[in-house]
């Protein structure tokens, strides 16, 4: 990753030197990185990025030329600017694994570290895991709609830059995309590459017919040609039927076709129909054009004989609810050596934080196959998957649920200790896998596209009496408290 210290909003830095003047730079501290609510009002929440954070975080340096840049600001003193020459992060970092189901108020990510080391990561890891998890959770939605087809992620001429769409390709893939058409993206990370030719194709050449010829001459075994430059039904599909023939007769499989504008229920079956009666039952039918999961679910419920998705604009720029509102919390500070909870208090309820040291515990069915509920509860608290267990609604207290045999396992793992990497990077291969076992573990109500059935996520008792101490002492400090780690 490229030498990331100054991706960060000025008053990180700010606070960051009042912190180093007032003494209390290296106060330990603990910080949540969660999100309040799901995008796209849907149930289900992708989480991504986390290789890329670790990388930030185990990389970040000052180089002198950003020094020297904050320098010229104006703002920071030379005594703060020699400090931050040696900074090395040197704190814990606990976080869910890529790839998992997660939802609102459960920390994706934990850091525990020196309170300025702690706020510099604040801004770069929310915009790192932000936008990752926002795009593998739109890319989980459209490969769900699409039932099984094929869905290659096309988004990178309409990326909100370079870095947005190498990252929206490798989230995409992670969600299930089978492939992308962007070649760093398939380079850096080992993405399937899939890509036609464009209608310029086709204009650059007397006739469709010898623009579909010429193409096939050039790439005889992977021959997939674009028919709606001009007329599908008129030009577009004869044509291309003609090119098919010639593939088979000099022993090539004609791979398909692509249609990229007009009513692709209709086209797709009429060519359908057209393929299978010349012989080319195999041949795939590739769809493109402004596609989503919602566009994608009406036309295969029109009956369309589609059999892979080109979706671009509406996955890698999450079109229709552009950002994830990740939000970066303190949840302890250390006074007179131990770690106090600290409390957020808001007129809006939602905005109220839970406080302390948190584990997300996932809640299985007695056989681990089914997810029912998470439970957030203080990191050192043990359950008794054998005895029944309470669980507490963060917001509506009158609303609990006991479960009477349940599995469990915790959602946040190690992954930074002292600065340094613990955490065995899986492949992305693995990543990809996991995701699809974690989206298999939820109910089919619970992964509805709109109007998904409520997951459980609620507190424990310990932590439900907490948080109602902090509220009725007004945030005050509280006196349980757990010693540093």
């Amino acid at each position: 990753m490229q030498d990331l210290a100054l991706l960060t909003d000025l008053y990180e830095i700010t606070m960051m030197q009042g912190y180093y003047q007032e003494g209390i730079a290296e106060r330990r501290v603990v910080f949540d990185l969660f999100f309040r609510s799901p995008p796209f009002d849907g149930g289900l929440t992708i989480a991504a990025g986390l290789e890329q954070a670790i990388d930030y975080i185990t990389q970040l340096r000052f180089r002198e030329e950003d020094l020297n840049y904050l320098r010229k600001t104006g703002l920071f003193d030379e005594a703060f600017l020699r400090h931050l020459r040696g900074f090395r992060f040197a704190g814990h970092v606990d976080a869910v694994p890529e790839g998992s189901v997660v939802f609102p108020q459960e920390p994706l990510v934990r850091i525990q570290a020196g309170l300025l080391e702690a706020q510099l990561l604040e801004s770069a890891l929310l915009n790192i895991i932000n936008f990752q998890t926002l795009i593998a959770t739109k890319a989980a939605r459209i490969v769900q709609a699409a039932q099984g087809d094929q869905v290659i992620e096309f988004g990178l001429r309409r990326a909100q830059g370079p870095d947005a769409a190498v990252w929206g390709a490798r989230a995409s893939y992670i969600a299930g995309c089978t492939a992308t058409s962007n070649v760093l993206a398939g380079y850096r990370y080992g993405i399937p590459v899939r890509g036609t030719h464009a209608h310029s194709w086709v204009q650059a050449f007397p006739t469709e017919l010898e623009a579909f010829q010429a193409y096939a001459r050039a790439f005889p075994k992977n021959c997939l040609l674009l028919v709606d430059t001009y007329n599908v039904m008129k030009s577009g599909i004869p044509n291309a039927l003609k090119v098919a023939d010639t593939l088979r007769k000099d022993g090539h499989k004609f791979v398909g076709i692509r249609l990229d504008s007009g009513d692709l229920a209709y086209l797709s079956t009429w060519a359908r129909k057209r393929l299978d009666e010349a012989g080319f039952s195999d041949a795939t039918i590739l769809a493109s054009g402004d596609l989503d999961e919602y566009l994608i679910r009406e036309i295969k419920n029109q009956g369309a004989a589609i059999d892979a998705w080109g979706v671009g604009t509406r996955l890698i720029t999450a079109y229709d609810d552009p950002a994830l509102g990740g939000v970066y919390k303190l949840v302890a500070k250390e006074i007179d050596g131990v770690l106090h909870p600290e409390l957020k208090i808001s007129e809006n309820p939602a905005k109220i934080t839970n406080p302390g040291i948190k584990q997300v515990a996932r809640l299985y069915t007695s056989d681990g196959k089914r997810a029912v509920a998470d439970l957030l509860m203080l990191h050192d608290e043990k359950l008794d998957t054998d005895a029944p267990l309470t669980i507490f609604h963060p917001d509506y207290t009158w609303k609990r649920k006991t479960l009477e045999r349940f599995s469990c396992r915790p959602l946040l793992i190690p992954v930074i200790r002292d600065g340094q990497c613990v955490y065995s990077l899986p492949s992305l291969e693995q990543v990809r896998q996991y995701c699809q076992e974690e989206l298999s573990s939820f109910s089919p109500e619970h992964r509805r596209l709109v109007n998904a059935h409520t997951y459980f996520v609620d507190l424990s008792l310990s932590l439900w009496q907490l948080k109602q101490d902090l509220l009725r002492q007004g945030g005050a400090h509280y006196q349980d408290t757990h010693p540093l780690a």
